[in-house]
Parts: structure tokens; sequence; C-alpha cells
């Protein structure tokens, strides 16, 4: 290792370590630090076996528990290459590429040459150890080295400092209380994922039935024939007009330099900033922030801002307050009588959505021009209709970001207690759970 390489020895570990707890290096807490191998791929014998194989490809920076696999070798595959069989409960961590991500394996796996196993001795809980080693991830990939492939070394994995404490028990604590949080957090995300999905069922039924005078939604055409008509859509409601999207919106005019003021310090979106599908910003950053140098155009408040490539994707946000827009973006401002929250509900329905990237291919490129999205004709309520629409639709989207501010606060929370149980700064309260975690 050269001299003027970092050390691997943390500069947040206090020289006198807390009551109970110790200061070492992984080389202390370890009985082997082991790699592994690839058989060969021109031995077909070798793969599509029964044995689980991992590579850098099955880690993520979220994952702990290691349950799956991309590839499997045959038991001849490991026997007759250097890969290695690792029991369940052993940690595993990546050494080249994705520096610092880990799991523990939750059943014998065999491993690959970019990871290392790490055989702990008995003192250490490896529920803990792995959040422990999660930790430190980003000292691991400041020592790293590599032009094009970054990497470690094994000398430097063992010479890593870490700081925990000695009672198997405060072990057991820690990644207990951290468990409890991980599962809050998967069943927010379990609960966000619902109402996306119920959002966009729901989305469907509204853009094709729509909601009658009670406000209450149609029932299909096949329970309820006489309250639909014949279009060349289909079966769409006796009150509905059929007429194209562009009649009722118009797009921006001109563009301006990003660079002067006051657009300087106005809000840039472009559609990295925008959630796929929800209508959701992301990001607010000025264009100054951004250092955005090419003309924008400029949004008012109630104009829909609409991503016009990959539309696929479904990238569009409704804005409230003036602001710039890329050039791949367009500012659709919603005539008299168009309610903006339903106009936003069309671009990101599903009809629209077929369409849009249906044409965007015809130049080769996923890009929608206005001369395309002139050809999409739709059904069009009432304004009094949209504006029952617009309601259910915000419904929806007040109960989704009620969930996502719970989630926010959630990984706040995990954040902060992960630093602070995982350093000795906190010490988890005598009452805790004692059952042991599984991370």
């Amino acid at each position: 290792m050269s001299g003027n390489r970092p050390s691997t020895s943390t500069s947040n570990i206090p020289e006198q370590p807390h009551h109970g707890w110790t200061t070492c290096k992984i080389d202390d807490i370890c009985r082997n630090i082991v790699g592994g191998g690839t058989p060969s791929r021109s031995q077909k014998e070798f793969w599509d076996g029964q044995i689980p194989w991992a590579t850098v490809k099955d880690f993520t920076d979220d994952l702990l528990l290691l349950s799956s696999t991309i590839e499997k070798i045959s038991q001849s595959g490991l026997e007759g290459s250097s890969a290695r069989l690792v029991p369940e409960k052993t940690p595993v961590i990546c050494t080249r590429m994705a520096v610092g991500r880990c799991a523990l394996t939750t059943y014998p796996t065999s491993i690959n040459q970019d990871l290392k196993a790490i055989f702990l001795k008995e003192t250490i809980v490896p529920e803990f150890f792995i959040r422990l080693l999660r930790y430190h991830g980003q000292d691991l990939e400041r020592v790293s080295v590599g032009t094009t492939v970054r990497g470690i070394s094994l000398k430097d994995l063992r010479s890593l400092t870490i700081k925990f404490p000695t009672k198997t028990l405060e072990q057991v604590q820690i990644a207990t209380v951290l468990n409890m949080i991980d599962e809050s957090i998967a069943c927010a995300e379990a609960v966000i994922a619902k109402l996306k999905n119920v959002r966009a069922g729901m989305l469907h039924d509204l853009l094709t039935r729509g909601l009658d005078k009670n406000g209450q939604l149609r029932p299909p055409p096949s329970e309820a024939p006489k309250l639909y008509k014949d279009s060349p859509l289909g079966k769409i409601p006796k009150e509905w007009e059929i007429d194209t999207l562009v009649s009722r919106i118009t797009f921006p005019e001109g563009q301006v330099d990003p660079r002067n003021p006051p657009y300087s310090f106005w809000p840039l979106i472009a559609p990295d900033h925008i959630e796929p599908g929800t209508g959701c910003l992301i990001s607010r950053k000025t264009a100054l922030e951004l250092g955005a140098i090419s003309g924008k155009y400029i949004f008012e408040p109630n104009d829909v801002i609409y991503s016009k490539i990959r539309p696929y994707l479904r990238k569009a946000t409704l804005a409230t307050e003036r602001g710039l827009c890329s050039a791949d973006m367009y500012p659709l401002r919603p005539i008299s009588g168009v309610n903006s929250t339903f106009l936003l509900s069309v671009l990101l329905g599903e009809s629209f959505s077929r369409f849009a990237s249906a044409v965007s291919m015809r130049s080769g490129f996923p890009k929608i021009n206005r001369n395309e999205m002139r050809e999409f004709v739709m059904g069009w309520p009432s304004s009094e209709e949209q504006e029952k629409i617009a309601s259910s639709v915000t419904l929806m989207d007040k109960q989704r970001e009620m969930h996502d501010n719970e989630l926010s606060k959630l990984h706040a929370l995990k954040t902060g207690l992960s630093s602070d149980l995982l350093t000795g700064k906190a010490r988890v309260p005598g009452n805790i759970n004692r059952k042991k975690s599984h991370v």
C-alpha cells in the first residue's frame, strides 16, 4: 500500500471508547477472511445448478440480507473453481467496484473473487456487525484505489478500525432497535406502493368513466350502457365531448437566458427533478444553483410542466410558482374552463402515455413534438366534472404525501440512530426488547 494512501483508521472513532465499548481492527474480531472465484464460463456443466453464486451485482446500497443471487452454479462448478461456499449468517462485503456494500447470507452461498466473506469470532453478533460494517462503508470507499475499477486490498479490510460494545447483549439490542426501524420503513413503503397502485387504477376509471352529478364514479358501460355513448374512442360518458388535447392548452413561446436576473434566481425544473408517474417534484433548485446556460421556457402557477423526452416515464408536474423549465419540457397552460389538475391527470394517464410512447419513436429517439401532440384526441368532461375529478385526485395525492412525509421521518430517524448507536454516542435503554434481531 502506498505511503500516501489514506488510512482506514477512521477519524470519527474517539481515542477513549465509551464505557463497555472497545476499539480494535476488524482483523482482531474475525477468525478468517476469504474470497471466492468464478467457474469457467466455457464449462456449461459448471453453471445453472442449485448453488447460489454471489457477485457485486447482487448487492445494493440498502441490502442487508442476501436472499437471492442472479446466477447459480453446480457442485462441479464449485469444486472445479476457486469459488467458495460460505454458510448462512456470514457477513460478505464487496471489495471491488461497489466497495463497502455488504450483506449477511441467509443460506449457504458461493462467492466470486470480488467479494470477501468475514468469519467472525463468537463474541461478535453477525446481525450487529453487518450494520457496523455498512456504517463504515465510506471509510473503505475512501481508501479504494483504481482508475476504472476501484477496489480495496485484504490488508485494507483487515486494518479497518471499528468501535463496538464488548457485551453481545448490547450488540443484539442495537441490531434490534435498527431492525424495528427497518420494519417500520418497510411497512411505510408497502403502504405507499399500494397507494400508487390504487391511484393508477382510480385514475384510469376517472378518465374513462368520470364522476356523476353526485360525485360518484359512474358504473362501467357494461352495467349502465345508457350513461354512455359511442365515439371514435369507444364508449364515453354521454356528457363528454370529443376534442384534441391541444385545443384546450397553449404552448410556450420564446425562451429566456437563465444566466440573467431575475431568471437566474428562479426555480428551474428539468425532467430529472420529477418522479415518474406521480406528478411529484423531487428536487427544487434555482437556475443559478444548477449552472444553467441554455435558453429556458417560463412557466406560471397552474401550468402543467410535461417532459417531452422519454414520454414512457410519465414525467409531468403542476407548477405552484413562477419559474423556468428546460427545453426538454413543455409548460402547458390550460385555457379557461380546463382544470390544471385534471390536465395533469390526463398527461399521466394510461391513454395519453401509450399514445405519446408510440408516436415518440417515429424518429428513432423517444421524444414527442408539438405536431405529434396535436394528434391526441380525448373525451372532455364539463368544467364542473373536471373539478370533481381533480378533487378526487388531490385527495389521493394528499394521502400519498402524508405517508411520504412519514417515510422521510423514518429514514431521518434511522440515519440519526445508526450514527449514535453504532458509535456509542447513545446507548440502548435497558428495557428494550431483548429478543435477538434478524436484521
